[in-house]
């Protein structure tokens, strides 16, 4: 039996394996007693897994390259293991903060509000901002510093 799996490489917790043989294609898994099945499916079923198991495969990647590389350090892990929890009281500040924060946001003209928020919580920059609203860079510009200046003015 020549199974034609995709070359993949499989994460141990990975509950299935698909594969074609014979044009015909299957699905092969074992239950919760690890009884091994192996049930035929339709073709736009195992093209749907294996376009999953593609994206599976790019986060992976994504793990290994970025998020499993960040810094760990015996030092590093100390510093977790003795973080300070947040009192309630930090909390409920924080929270009251972020409330008068958004209250002033919405007290400032519409295309200041729309440009900073543009700027600060869609991350993108003042030529990206300009280009969506066919203006100039310095006109986003003036418009998010003078958003600062009244919010600072707002909130004092």
């Amino acid at each position: 039996m020549n199974k034609n799996q995709p070359k993949r490489r499989k994460d141990k917790d990975n509950p299935y394996n698909i594969f074609k043989l014979n044009d015909h294609y299957y699905i092969e898994f074992k239950d919760r007693t690890y009884k091994d099945h192996e049930i035929e499916i339709p073709k736009r079923l195992y093209e749907e897994f294996n376009q999953f198991e593609l994206q599976d495969l790019s986060y992976m990647n994504i793990v290994d390259r970025h998020i499993e590389q960040s810094e760990v350090w015996d030092s590093s892990l100390y510093e977790r293991i003795f973080q300070k929890e947040e009192s309630v009281e930090d909390t409920v500040l924080n929270k009251l903060e972020t409330e008068r924060l958004h209250s002033a946001i919405q007290q400032l003209s519409e295309i200041q509000r729309r440009r900073l928020m543009k700027y600060y919580f869609e991350d993108k920059n003042y030529e990206q901002i300009a280009q969506e609203e066919g203006c100039s860079f310095q006109m986003v510009a003036k418009s998010v510093k003078a958003a600062i200046r009244n919010l600072k003015k707002i909130l004092r």
